[in-house]
């Protein structure tokens, strides 16, 4: 078979991949969610079989140990954070009303300065924003709701998850083993190695973002209810686990908090408070749990991340937000590959620099793979 034929080959598997997985993306969440659990699992599984268990031992002791913490802390805080988001919603009302009459002081202040064509575009403005504002918010809500049955899925959910992690942590490396021994023989070396590259980034990534979003659900939702903020727990907790979105966890449960401290507290010194904590939990997350947890190296870029798991959610809802940073590393590393592969080419160098440059690249490669450094940056 010519190159050519092998590049339409495996496009043609992509694009069928692809097509299957946007018909099954609604049956598809609870197999994805346990593929990724026993990827974060897996070290933990080679650790127990290098201290002499067995891995059918390993794979039930962990993946046991696993979803009872789990359940053990829904039960826990199932009853505070139900408690908050009932109290939650009753109040809304009273913000709604408490934000329109500030805002009434605010246009009646405006008023005397601008001219009534001034404040009648001001008017138009603002009802449209808001008007905008609700349909996207409905809109979200319905497509939650739209893309199958809720309670099936939670059921499938809470049911299925849990198998797929055990088998697949059981067989981890037989699958390993048998897809490397599907690889096209001649290439495999050079996919080994962009693999590896893959894989140093997802770990690095989701085990690494993992430990930072719980320190910081931790560190926001204890410090908030110690400095007395109603519904403190559900906002710390809800900012600290959505972080793995850059800047959007603090940014959502920042206004969040301090809309609620505007409303709740009369002076200054309890919201400066508040505000205060999202700084501390920013300071630490930039400059301490991100470059110790997840490191320098792995490279996904904030913007690139925030595209992924957009589109993501847009094209396969919640499987796609589970797939969106794996998909997103991969796809990077492919990118940086691809462009090694032009700068060593007679399309970058030339006619008469190409050979060399491609001996120079393959003496890296082999340097790469004698070394173990498949390489971990993406771009």
């Amino acid at each position: 078979m010519s190159k050519v034929n092998q590049i339409r080959f495996w496009l043609a598997g992509l694009a069928v991949f692809a097509l299957l997985l946007y018909l099954l993306s609604s049956v598809l969440m609870p197999f994805v969610a346990g593929m990724a659990v026993a990827y974060f699992l897996d070290p933990v599984a080679d650790r127990l079989e290098k201290a002499g268990a067995s891995r059918l031992v390993a794979a039930s002791l962990i993946v046991a140990a696993f979803f009872v913490t789990v359940v053990l802390l829904l039960v826990l805080l199932f009853p505070l954070l139900q408690a908050q988001i009932l109290g939650l919603i009753q109040r809304i009302p009273d913000a709604v009303q408490f934000f329109r009459d500030q805002a009434a002081v605010l246009v009646e202040g405006l008023r005397d300065r601008l001219s009534p064509e001034d404040m009648a575009r001001l008017r138009d403005a603002a009802g449209g924003y808001v008007g905008n504002a609700i349909q996207w918010l409905g809109g979200i809500i319905k497509g939650l709701l739209s893309g199958g049955l809720v309670v099936f899925e939670l059921v499938s959910l809470a049911i299925i998850t849990p198998l797929v992690s055990f088998y697949l942590l059981r067989d981890w490396d037989h699958i390993v083993e048998k897809v490397d021994s599907y690889l096209p023989r001649r290439p495999a070396p050079v996919i080994r190695a962009q693999v590896k590259a893959i894989d140093a980034t997802i770990a690095g990534f989701v085990r690494g973002q993992a430990s930072v979003c719980l320190i910081l659900a931790a560190f926001y939702g204890i410090a908030l209810t110690l400095a007395g903020l109603e519904f403190g727990l559900l906002v710390g907790l809800s900012a600290g686990l959505i972080s793995f979105i850059p800047y959007f966890g603090a940014l959502f449960g920042g206004a969040m908090a301090l809309g609620i401290a505007i409303a709740q507290f009369p002076d200054w010194g309890p919201i400066a408070v508040v505000a205060a904590i999202f700084a501390a939990g920013q300071v630490a997350e930039g400059n301490f749990l991100t470059p110790k947890l997840v490191g320098g190296r792995v490279g996904l870029h904030p913007v690139w991340v925030i595209f992924a798991l957009l589109a993501g959610g847009a094209l396969f809802g919640f499987t796609g937000l589970l797939l969106a940073v794996p998909v997103a590393a991969v796809v990077g590393v492919l990118v940086r590959f691809s462009l090694e592969q032009y700068k060593n080419s007679a399309l970058y160098h030339g006619t008469g620099a190409a050979a060399k440059a491609a001996a120079l690249s393959s003496a890296a490669l082999i340097s790469e793979r004698e070394t173990g450094d498949g390489g971990d940056q993406t771009p």
